[in-house]
């Protein structure tokens, strides 16, 4: 299988473009037009890794975090990043990153997948993302309407939280003239027409912008198509940082950390002042999430589950929130299983192997 298609499916879940603008998600060794026989998916794409893709014939390792995170201008090996870009391009194994593009989308990312693994409902995101959205105007003759707001909707067009095909439609009449060279669907060429018309608005994901287009190009009637596309500035409901939920039910305070200390297959917990009272709304972020604390307290959250806290960073929490630290690798190695599942769903006869190296950096005695 080459490895765009495999990129492809993973890419239609988590764009490019939602990535922070540190970040540096994508292929990072190899071509897209490569085949491969295998994928090795992990968090951390470290040499031991490269090596267990070598043994598996594996020709993509499939990581989580990126490998480079900034500009490299020697491969001697002095260090592990070095040394491990040196052995992938050795062995021909290309590397993906799939990291904050991952991390900020609702559905099959990776706060739902914590989201999952608590039992929450009723989640959203806690920090949305703006100047994500954009909205398609198109004239359209009645007749033909229908067939082009159906042909939007499949290409992911009209998706507006829960609810799909979506669009506001306004009657009108257009005029035009067909010059020489033009073939007119209707009216005469050199004539002037008017044609009873549908203005049609959709809401769509920047991202999705290009499938889109084509979609519309391809069912509406019209020689020339009349559409416009405005950028929003609209908060995106299902792209960013963070995720808020309900447990299903309440429950205590230290009986809620002993069931996230096993549920998240964690060593320890650091945790705040308890509050002395039930648990019930949950506020995580996988990895490192301490900037979004204003954002779990204002969501009314009791609770706060993410990693990579300072110290000084617990006061933050003033009595009127648990921060609950898990460990930036406990809080994102179910990640790997979200990545798997997508490929399987998408490939099932392709192998796809989770790494059996546990690229946890820290060790906890």
């Amino acid at each position: 299988m080459k490895i765009r298609d495999l990129i492809a499916c993973l890419e239609e879940v988590a764009p490019p473009a939602y990535q922070e603008s540190y970040d540096n998600s994508g292929l990072i060794v190899g071509h897209p037009d490569d085949e491969t026989e295998g994928a090795l998916v992990c968090l951390d794409s470290i040499e031991a890794v490269v090596d267990e893709a070598i043994n598996n014939n594996c020709g993509l390792v499939i990581a989580h975090h990126p490998i480079v995170f900034s500009g490299l201008k020697r491969f001697n090996g002095k260090n592990y990043i070095e040394r491990t870009v040196m052995k992938a391009i050795r062995h021909n194994i290309a590397i993906y990153a799939i990291h904050t593009n991952l991390d900020n989308v609702l559905k099959d990312g990776v706060n739902s997948m914590i989201a999952e693994k608590l039992g929450l409902k009723n989640t959203r995101i806690l920090a949305p993302r703006k100047n994500l959205l954009k909205k398609l105007v198109v004239f359209c003759p009645d007749q033909h309407a229908e067939a082009v707001r159906s042909a939007l909707f499949a290409a992911g067009a009209g998706k507006v939280g829960h609810y799909d095909s979506c669009s506001f439609n306004l009657e009108g009449v257009g005029t035009f003239r067909g010059l020489d060279g033009s073939v007119p669907f209707v009216g005469e060429k050199n004539q002037l027409h008017q044609e009873k018309e549908q203005r049609i608005e959709v809401l769509y994901s920047a991202p999705r912008e290009g499938k889109i287009v084509r979609a519309l190009l391809a069912a509406h009637p019209y020689e020339e198509v009349a559409y416009d596309t405005y950028a929003l500035e609209n908060e995106h409901p299902e792209v960013g940082a963070g995720m808020a939920g309900e447990l299903p039910e309440a429950m205590e305070e230290m009986a809620f950390l002993r069931f996230l200390k096993t549920t998240m297959q964690t060593d320890g917990i650091r945790y705040t002042k308890l509050l002395g009272k039930p648990i019930r709304k949950v506020a995580v972020c996988g990895g490192a999430g301490s900037f979004l604390l204003e954002r779990a307290k204002s969501s009314g959250a009791d609770v706060f589950i993410t990693g990579d806290y300072k110290y000084h960073q617990f006061f933050d929490a003033d009595g009127t929130i648990i921060i609950a630290d898990i460990g930036h690798f406990e809080s994102e190695q179910f990640t790997i299983d979200l990545v798997a599942r997508l490929l399987k769903k998408k490939f099932p006869k392709f192998a796809v192997r989770l790494t059996n190296v546990n690229t946890n950096p820290v060790k906890y005695l």
